[in-house]
């Protein structure tokens, strides 16, 4: 007999003896009740589509899930989630006037192509809330403008 089976046999008799406590008791896990009953405002929207209805083909928005979904949602309110304009490219950033990159995360990765555009290859730049970066290829001064929420950690 496998390791798999023998484990499982043995622990049948607890499993059964636990699924009969649950089935029996009119109790349920606190955090559960809390997250059943909140009335903290209303729902975000999900992220889970509805599927497609039996018998007929599912349309993109019923069947997407996830940053897809996401991204159908803020397109359906005229807004693009994943912001994909350029980064200006019609001047090199300096340290007194920087290419400013607006970000709602304290990391971005951001592409450098040079000034005027695709004057070099992309150089990849890991930009933080923290400090300016520069492209090490053009010399060109990037900071971010960070739209997002600070977090304080209390440790």
């Amino acid at each position: 007999m496998s390791l798999l089976r023998c484990a499982a046999s043995a622990a049948r008799p607890a499993l059964a003896a636990r699924s009969a406590l649950r089935t029996s008791s009119p109790l349920r896990a606190f955090s559960t009740t809390l997250r059943a009953f909140s009335d903290h405002g209303a729902k975000p929207p999900s992220l889970f589509g509805p599927g497609g209805k039996a018998g007929e083909v599912p349309t993109d928005f019923e069947q997407a899930t996830g940053l897809e979904r996401l991204e159908l949602l803020g397109a359906m309110e005229g807004f693009d989630v994943f912001d994909e304009t350029p980064l200006e490219s019609g001047r090199v950033g300096t340290k007194k006037d920087p290419i400013m990159v607006l970000s709602y995360s304290t990391e971005r990765i951001i592409g450098c192509t040079g000034c005027p555009a695709d004057s070099h290859d992309i150089i990849w730049i890991n930009l933080t809330n923290k400090r300016q970066r520069f492209c090490t290829e053009c010399g060109s001064v990037y900071q971010m403008d960070y739209q997002g929420v600070e977090e304080v950690h209390h440790h």
